[in-house]
């Protein structure tokens, strides 16, 4: 019988990715994705335990759900994500609408416990921690994602255990995924129309399988002639290896734009956090990497008023923004998580947290305007992704990310073209495309 299934995804790059995979997955069994919740058969919330109040956001969707489906058949529910890992059997008993939770690690099992549940209607979850089997499953099913620019997972959970994130308990242990099999996902996206790779990982720079590391993958996909560009994301600084950063010299397809979360700019804190990084490690992969490439820009995450962090280690914080000149930087109030060490620590008052949130995003804000500022009446290199949702223009991303609008042609998409910026806001390039005629001889 053929079911709909409507997917509503939170968080970071590596759920968007699980999302499509479950996806491919449970087409299998019947059910096709639907864009309209209205219609659905299944209702499924990929969910993240990061941000604050992150399982209070699941029972607010899942109310929204029992709102639109008061007075027909209900859907099959479904959670998914590190939420449903972190809280797992707590969740059915919470809240009787929710029929199979399944954490992250076990996404092989999804089918079956879909048909278990719609055999016999017992309420599911299923928690365990098997990303080597997971991955083996999801090899053998066809990656459908479409994109230009697509998501592929090679690694997945954390080791480092930071004394704020809940990772290495809704993820587990880090786990590389074979060689091989990355490099035959990567070539299936390129066969669905991809140009641009982004490789994930909670610890991407991490990744060791055998002998192979991260400059290995990166040097593979490059061989990839339909790729055009390829990034990674999130690293952490113990992992930026002399042969991760070394790469720099000689790839021709690996974007100037490094994430690399330092968390804080004072190492008191970076201590409190149990981060295993100093700010002088941290200076030192940054000049490095802009001997390599002075074009190179860094973009991070900050976590603001930590317990602990005073007002010097504020300044710090803002002294290391206004050095390394961050772009497209993330940052938020520290919220505790549950099981954490962090977690019963002495909260930095309301009034405080606040001020130094507001202090260190006008900093970044400011790097992000200044970037944006001086490429107004360049030419730069935009990856075309598709036509905007909302204007007729065209969309796409420079080598540093930022999104791009422009008037151009359609055939222009998946091509990497020359676009004159004429103006700029704090998250977006605009411009127009440069006729090839007007370009610039070599």
């Amino acid at each position: 019988m053929s079911q709909k299934i409507f997917i509503k995804t939170f968080g970071c790059q590596m759920n968007e990715y699980d999302s499509n995979r479950i996806i491919d997955s449970v087409k299998k069994i019947g059910f096709n994705k639907t864009e309209n919740l209205d219609e659905a058969t299944c209702f499924l919330l990929n969910t993240c335990h990061i941000r604050d109040k992150a399982k209070e956001k699941v029972y607010h969707e899942i109310g929204r759900v029992k709102k639109s489906f008061r007075y027909k058949k209900k859907p099959f529910v479904i959670i998914t994500g590190c939420v449903a890992q972190a809280e797992n059997e707590e969740m059915i008993k919470r809240e009787p609408y929710i029929d199979l939770v399944i954490g992250p690690q076990a996404y092989h099992k999804l089918n079956d416990k879909i048909e278990e549940f719609l055999d016999n209607q017992k309420k599911i979850s299923e928690t365990e921690f098997e990303a080597d089997i997971k991955f083996d499953y999801l090899s053998k099913i066809k990656n459908s994602s479409g994109k230009i620019s697509s998501f592929l997972t090679i690694q997945e959970g954390c080791d480092k255990f930071c004394n704020f994130c809940v990772v290495p308990f809704t993820r587990g242990p880090e786990y590389s995924r074979p060689f091989n099999e990355i490099i035959n996902e990567a070539k299936m996206l390129v066969s669905n129309g991809a140009k641009e790779i982004t490789l994930l990982g909670q610890n991407v720079n991490a990744y060791e399988y055998e002998n192979y590391r991260l400059s290995n993958l990166i040097y593979e996909i490059e061989k990839i002639p339909e790729i055009l560009r390829i990034r990674y994301m999130t690293s952490h600084p113990n992992d930026m290896t002399n042969d991760l950063i070394e790469i720099y010299k000689t790839s021709e397809k690996l974007m100037p734009l490094i994430h690399l979360p330092v968390q804080s700019g004072s190492d008191k804190v970076l201590n409190l956090m149990n981060r295993k990084h100093i700010v002088k490690d941290y200076l030192r992969i940054h000049e490095q990497l802009k001997k390599i490439n002075p074009s190179i820009k860094f973009s991070s995450d900050f976590i603001v008023a930590y317990p602990g962090e005073d007002e010097k280690d504020h300044q710090d914080t803002l002294e290391l923004i206004k050095n390394i000149k961050f772009i497209n930087s993330y940052s938020f109030i520290f919220s505790p998580r549950p099981g954490t060490t962090a977690s019963n620590l002495e909260l930095i008052d309301r009034k405080t947290s606040l001020e130094r949130l507001e202090v260190v995003q006008n900093e970044l804000f400011k790097n992000q305007i200044e970037m944006n500022k001086s490429l107004e009446n360049e030419e730069i290199n935009v990856l075309v992704e598709n036509k905007s949702n909302k204007i007729p223009k065209l969309f796409g991303r420079s080598e540093h990310m930022t999104s791009v609008i422009f008037d151009g042609n359609d055939e222009d998409i998946g091509k990497i073209i020359k676009v004159r910026i004429k103006d700029s806001n704090r998250n977006t390039l605009f411009g127009e495309r440069v006729e090839k005629s007007r370009l610039r001889v070599a």
